[in-house]
């Protein structure tokens, strides 16, 4: 396979335009899920729909960077009605997402059908654009993925502290000085551009995955915007380049769904395995912590009976503990975890006591419990 993927004109070409994509999208879109924009992809990629016939319709070429501006600026338009329509009307802004979406993208279908229809022969294939056909990539395309992808990162490397300063608190950057308004236009052109890269490898249907879900992934992973980009990136350009190497030794795989699901089942992996924030390893975290609490509970009540003796490790019966818990069934599991810790013993059938390091435990418990109180409790 590894062969293959350095030999194979085809496979190597799909195989490095779908990385470079996804490197420059899993970048971007990291900040767009921190500013909570995932959707703003979705639209952005629909809107770039009309912008590709009208860029074919006014030059009659389907060279990849003539596409490109096209589909660039009509994103970029969606992207600036959507924030003038949220500022200067009282439609919410996911109201004005699914208007420009659905408006755009069913202007877009219209000027494909007329674009079909037309008697010209060279207007095939730009329906490929709808789910993308990364096997028709080739060196000129890859070519502009990479220089504009470069572009993109080069951009974002050069206003890292802006950008990282807008994502986490506007409001703060502005009492700055710093330009905000014209920092969001930069950062919304650069994600334009991101996406319209794409758009012949993924499509406009699904090229808002390739945003979205690196990023959501990354996010479980780490709280640091460095961490989280470079860890976006890497995963979106593993997902590419997965998806060409599963579409080519694959037959009738298309290479666009095979990305995004792979890139879907990493953010299923990152949501479910990612330490602190994975959903496993949080409930993982919580039978622990409930354990430690029961424990010392147990212990508490333990130190506290035996405190009216005279001898620490006094015994007692666990029907008494069963009293002070919630439940005998709980009370009955934690005896045994205490015994294999080695805090407490089994007298006899009934009774259990503390041994000298649950005692040693208990006195802990009982300061913590009581603010550095004595250890029965008393102040």
């Amino acid at each position: 396979m590894m062969q293959e993927l350095f030999t194979d004109y085809t496979l190597r070409t799909v195989a490095l335009g779908a990385g470079l994509l996804g490197l420059v999208s899993g970048a971007l879109g990291a900040f767009a899920v921190l500013r909570r924009q995932a959707l703003l992809g979705d639209a952005i990629s629909h809107a770039a729909l009309p912008g590709i016939a009208l860029a074919f319709l006014v030059t009659g070429s389907k060279a990849p960077l003539v596409l490109v501006v096209g589909a660039a600026l009509a994103g970029w338009l969606g992207a600036a009605l959507i924030t003038s329509v949220t500022q200067r009307t009282k439609v919410t802004y996911d109201s004005a997402l699914g208007i420009m979406l659905s408006v755009f993208f069913g202007i877009g279908l219209v000027m494909l059908t007329y674009i079909q229809r037309m008697p010209a022969t060279n207007q095939a294939g730009l329906d490929s654009f709808l789910f993308g056909q990364a096997a028709a990539l080739v060196t000129r395309d890859v070519q502009t993925i990479g220089f504009l992808g470069v572009l993109v990162l080069v951009v974002v490397a050069l206003f890292w502290k802006e950008f990282k300063l807008l994502s986490f608190d506007a409001g703060f950057a502005g009492t700055l000085g710093f330009p905000v308004s014209r920092l969001d236009r930069l950062l919304t052109a650069l994600l334009v551009v991101a996406i319209v890269i794409g758009l012949q490898t993924v499509g406009v249907v699904l090229m808002s995955a390739m945003i979205v879900a690196p990023g959501a992934a990354a996010r479980q992973w780490t709280n640091r915007l460095g961490t989280m980009v470079l860890l976006s990136g890497f995963m979106g350009a593993v997902s590419g380049v997965g998806g060409a190497i599963v579409s080519a030794r694959s037959a009738n795989v298309p290479t666009g769904p095979a990305i995004v699901l792979l890139v879907s089942g990493v953010v299923v992996f990152s949501l479910l395995l990612a330490p602190e924030r994975g959903l496993l390893w949080r409930r993982l975290r919580e039978w622990r912590e409930g354990r430690a609490l029961r424990v010392d509970a147990v212990l508490a009540d333990l130190y506290a009976m035996a405190s009216q003796h005279e001898s620490s490790g006094h015994p007692h019966s666990r029907r008494a503990l069963d009293v002070m818990s919630e439940t005998s069934a709980s009370t009955r599991k934690t005896l045994r975890l205490l015994r294999v810790l080695g805090l407490a013993r089994r007298v006899d059938r009934d009774h259990w006591a503390l041994t000298h390091e649950g005692v040693e435990r208990a006195q802990r418990v009982m300061r913590r419990q009581y603010g550095g109180g004595n250890a029965d409790g008393s102040r």
